[in-house]
C-alpha cells in the first residue's frame, strides 16, 4: 500500500508533487534508469521541452513493460541542463502525471551524458505484489 502526505509542518509542495509517500506491504519495485529524450531511432529533438515529452515517453514504456501505469510512480528525479520555461515545464509534467503526485527533486546540472540531451529522470515504482 502506498500512502503519500504532506506534512502540516513542512511548506506546501511548490509544483506537482508531494512531500513523502510512505510504501507498506508486500510490493513490487521497480527502479528505472534514468531516461533520455531520444527516441527508440535514436532520434533527439533540439527543443528540450520535446526531449521532457519524449522522457516522460519512455518512463511510461517502462512502467507498462513491468505491468505497471503511471499511478505506481513514487519518484522522480529530474536532471536539466538550462532554464526550460517554467510554465511549459509545469504542464508538460502535469499532463504526464494527469492527477497522480509522486515525490520528486529537480537539478540544475551543468551537462548531461552527451551535449544533445538536456533532459535526463530517473524514476522509481511500486505495485502491490
Amino acid at each position: 500500500m502506498k500512502t503519500a502526505r504532506n506534512p502540516k509542518s513542512v511548506h506546501s509542495p511548490v509544483a506537482p508533487y508531494v512531500h513523502q509517500i510512505e510504501v507498506s506491504n508486500p510490493m513490487r519495485w521497480l527502479t528505472i534508469s534514468g531516461q533520455l529524450g531520444m527516441d527508440v531511432d535514436g532520434n533527439v529533438p533540439e527543443n528540450p521541452l520535446e526531449q521532457l515529452k519524449l522522457t516522460f515517453q519512455n518512463i511510461k514504456n517502462n512502467l507498462l513493460k513491468a505491468n505497471m501505469e503511471i499511478k505506481d510512480n513514487t519518484k522522480l528525479v529530474f536532471y536539466l541542463v538550462g532554464e526550460i520555461d517554467a510554465t511549459e515545464r509545469k504542464k508538460v509534467i502535469s499532463d504526464f502525471l494527469e492527477d497522480h503526485l509522486p515525490c520528486t527533486t529537480m537539478v540544475y546540472v551543468v551537462a548531461l551524458a552527451a551535449p544533445q540531451f538536456k533532459v535526463e529522470i530517473d524514476a522509481w515504482a511500486c505495485k502491490e505484489a
